[in-house]
């Protein structure tokens, strides 16, 4: 069977279940915002250090326009704009640009510079603190870089939750990543306090709004499903995690993809339901091309599950306001 569209009466009928909310959440909207206005006013290039957010697509569309991805300040001229992406960074970085005296422009998630915060008073507190979170994904190596080294210890594991051994088990604190998996972030704060009773627990759960949002969309959708359809990038923390949620909550399979280009039909040929989401990264027309290839194969029927409405809006840096 080809991947063209079939004639109306070979056409398979398939119902498609929309998770909602899904694609882009404030952060990634307010980031993409920031390089599309710095570009506006100052002209091109404007340079990014790191991939603004985790989507291919969308860094390739901002290279259009005129941004410069580079992996470190070292390879920004003095005399550019430069933006720190939405995962944020250590604080070494905004140092080192102003003593080179450059424009910069931080582009970090609100929420991710919450935990930042939550970090710095818990280490003036006294506080050792524990960081729940993946090793090496920009948005631990940021919120480690907020302290100097030994102040925090990156917790990945049920494992390390159960081996690690503290110098001052009264006097821990806790933060997390903010794109984790819901449960599976649970589990591992229940072997903490269970270890530890008197470890302060954020404020506020770090994982954030979209994060949780997008994972209980999917869990809505799962059990129904013959085959789960995330998209998103490979780089993506919250996408992966969203294909893990509906992998556990009961999809028969479930899959990330890139884009329409990456659809597996040998796959969906065979599946009667078929959940969709996308990841807090995803711009909403990879969903509308990958809805746009199976109509072109399918006769399907669509139902959007909402779980959730989200009405939630961070403003943009004061210098860019007027752009």
């Amino acid at each position: 069977m080809s991947s063209s569209a079939l004639q109306s009466d070979e056409r398979l009928k398939k119902r498609v279940l929309l998770a909602a909310p899904r694609g882009f959440c404030a952060g990634v909207d307010r980031a993409i915002q920031i390089v599309e206005k710095s570009i506006q006013k100052y002209g091109a290039p404007v340079y990014v250090r790191h991939e603004i957010v985790h989507n291919r697509h969308v860094v390739n569309r901002l290279s259009g326009l005129g941004a410069v991805f580079v992996e470190e300040l070292d390879e920004c001229p003095d005399d550019r704009p430069v933006v720190f992406s939405a995962h944020g960074v250590p604080k070494s970085v905004p140092a080192a640009a102003q003593a080179r005296e450059m424009n910069f422009l931080d582009a970090t998630c609100p929420l991710v510079s919450k935990v930042h915060v939550e970090a710095e008073k818990h280490a003036a507190a006294g506080h050792h603190i524990l960081l729940i979170g993946h090793k090496g994904h920009p948005e631990v190596v940021g919120t480690m870089g907020q302290l100097p080294e030994g102040h925090i210890t990156l917790i990945e594991t049920e494992d390390d939750a159960c081996s690690y051994v503290p110098e001052d088990q009264d006097n821990l604190a806790l933060v997390t990543q903010t794109t984790l998996s819901v449960d599976d972030t649970s589990a591992l704060i229940e072997i903490l306090q269970a270890r530890f009773p008197k470890i302060v627990l954020p404020y506020k759960e770090d994982i954030c709004y979209a994060t949780t949002n997008r994972q209980m969309a999917v869990k809505a959708i799962s059990e129904a499903c013959d085959l789960l359809l995330v998209i998103g990038s490979i780089t993506s923390s919250n996408s992966k995690r969203l294909v893990e949620v509906g992998d556990k909550a009961g999809a028969d399979k479930a899959m990330l993809i890139s884009s329409a280009e990456s659809l597996d039909w040998s796959v969906i040929d065979k599946a009667e339901t078929i959940g969709l989401s996308a990841g807090a990264s995803a711009p909403e027309y990879l969903m509308d091309g990958v809805l746009a290839a199976l109509r072109a194969r399918y006769d399907i029927e669509t139902e959007e599950v909402e779980v959730i409405k989200e009405k939630v809006i961070f403003r943009l840096p004061r210098q860019l306001m007027s752009a």
